[in-house]
């Protein structure tokens, strides 16, 4: 379109701009968003596979930063060194879990990012004659862009519910 008006043709260069900056921006927030949502998807299949193949110490570097901070009903840790073997610990009270989440919200501020998603899980108890150990709650957590792409830097498990005979074999709750 050719525009006769000096003055014309300059408010369409600004509104292309305008909206190519808006465009940017949303594109940056969806990607943004997509790589949370797929970091907290990695955790979560990972709290049920991070050792199918024996002790696996490398996989925390792939979702958390060097100083992150845990938060879960069983314990804390600072840190990355350990990460696995806080992980593992857990899992190891176990013959087997299923870890399912939702409903992940995911507010964005820049190069960090503030989490919150649903989890229900279930864990089997070795003897595999004992009823499950079910339970349910959510996670919080701070995620923060670095060089690596996202990883989470606070973390925590509030547990809301619990079913059945845990890890010592009495009622959690």
């Amino acid at each position: 379109m050719i525009l006769t008006e000096e003055g014309s043709e300059a408010g369409l260069q600004e509104e292309v701009a305008g909206d190519l900056a808006a465009l940017r921006h949303q594109v940056r927030e969806l990607t943004d968003r997509a790589a949370i949502s797929e970091l907290i998807d990695r955790y979560v299949v990972l709290l049920d596979t991070q050792d199918e193949n024996g002790f696996d110490e490398s996989w925390p570097r792939t979702l958390f930063t060097e100083d992150v901070r845990l938060h879960f009903p069983i314990g804390t840790h600072e840190g990355i060194p350990g990460v696995a073997e806080f992980h593992h610990a857990a899992k190891q009270k176990f013959d087997r879990t299923l870890h399912l989440s939702a409903n992940h919200v995911i507010r964005l501020d820049g190069d960090r990012a503030h989490v919150r998603f649903h989890l229900i899980a279930t864990h089997v108890h070795h003897d595999g004659g004992a009823p499950l150990f079910d339970i349910g709650g959510h996670y919080t957590g701070e995620a923060v862009r670095t060089t690596a792409g996202w990883r989470f830097r606070e973390w925590g498990f509030h547990l809301t519910w619990a079913s059945g005979p845990g890890p010592d074999g009495k009622p959690v709750m």
